[in-house]
């Protein structure tokens, strides 16, 4: 069967560190030169595009998706055919050269559009697992791998964890992720993010073009946007605010549309259901899933709230929970055009 569209759904890798002697400040993992940055891309089979930083981390648009470096933490998602999971051992060399060493990782997708097209080690998530097995050390002893369902079949969250320490619900984070991926994007709203011929702009320009056009610069008005918009058409942001990160990825092309919102939330900041509510209404997609990791029960149900609020039907909610990340809360929802 030929594949007929780019892969939309991304592939994302966090890994986090600590060192022995505890002394890390704000540097850390910053302190990796570009051109080892640029070595483990290669192996991903991507490159950078943009870049901005603050006192807090660094941030990364690739060809690809995105990279944040933080001094102990680093997160990459990566979209199309990218052999994300290589990136896994060379991040490992790097911070161990820094006197830092692995204590928790956590890999996190989709259910691909396009799965035949996937290469090696992601033809299967049971490969992906025996990949990973055998790229971490044995420190990272409380491991679990799960597919959490939802009743949308060509909708599902994998979720694989490590880590060396059990996490604890008792002692819950203060930060919390939520992945946003949504597919079947209204037509009028997705040609925003295609270029017109010959523009005479670059990708920067172009790209926060978009970011105005479209209302993105809108879902966080505090974030400092570094943003590109990929020719023909597709688009990549991300966005600074304090320590926390937001980012969002666009294949707009019809037939295999796709756009993803994903941020880091605070348990001390009440804004993330508003800013996955303004992130979907930019895209008006057929449908979503939405995946929070650490996030409170009352925090899944604004989020749950702020999407039906945009006239989204909740179709599933699924949950499980994992040794080396809490508990990760799944939610699919269609709009009226898609439902069955």
């Amino acid at each position: 069967m030929a594949v007929s569209g780019f892969e939309g759904f991304e592939k994302r890798l966090e890994l986090q560190f600590s060192s022995h002697d505890h002394v890390i400040g704000n540097i850390g993992l910053r302190e990796l030169d570009f051109k080892s940055l640029e070595q483990v891309l290669h192996q991903v089979q991507c490159t950078v595009v943009s870049a901005l930083g603050n006192q807090h981390f660094d941030s990364y648009v690739l060809s690809e998706s995105s990279l944040f470096v933080y001094p102990t933490k680093i997160i990459i998602k990566t979209c199309g055919t990218t052999q994300l999971l290589k990136s896994v051992q060379p991040f490992i060399h790097h911070a161990r050269t820094l006197n830092l060493h692995i204590t928790n990782l956590r890999y996190t997708r989709g259910s691909f559009i396009f799965p035949q097209a996937q290469p090696h080690p992601h033809t299967s998530f049971q490969e992906e697992i025996v990949y990973l097995e055998d790229s971490i050390p044995a420190s990272l002893c409380y491991r679990k791998a799960s597919v959490i369902p939802s009743k949308l079949t060509a909708h599902s969250w994998h979720v694989f964890t490590a880590g060396a320490v059990e996490y604890s619900d008792n002692a819950p984070l203060d930060l919390y992720t939520v992945e946003v991926c949504m597919t079947d994007l209204d037509q009028s709203l997705a040609r925003k993010f295609f270029r017109h011929p010959n523009d005479g702009k670059n990708g920067d320009s172009a790209g926060r073009e978009m970011t105005e056009i479209t209302g993105i610069n809108r879902i966080n008005h505090n974030a400092h946007i570094c943003d590109f918009a990929f020719d023909p058409c597709g688009y990549s942001m991300n966005g600074i605010d304090g320590d926390r990160y937001s980012t969002i990825h666009v294949t707009p092309e019809d037939g295999f549309s796709y756009a993803s919102f994903e941020c880091v939330g605070s348990i001390y900041n009440d804004d993330m259901a508003d800013m996955v509510k303004k992130a979907v209404r930019v895209f008006g997609p057929g449908t979503v899933s939405v995946a929070t990791t650490s996030a409170s029960q009352d925090m899944c149900a604004r989020i749950k709230s702020a999407v039906e609020q945009l006239g989204m039907k909740c179709r599933s909610f699924s949950m499980d929970v994992f040794p080396a990340a809490g508990t990760v809360v799944f939610q699919t929802f269609t709009s009226r055009r898609n439902r069955i």
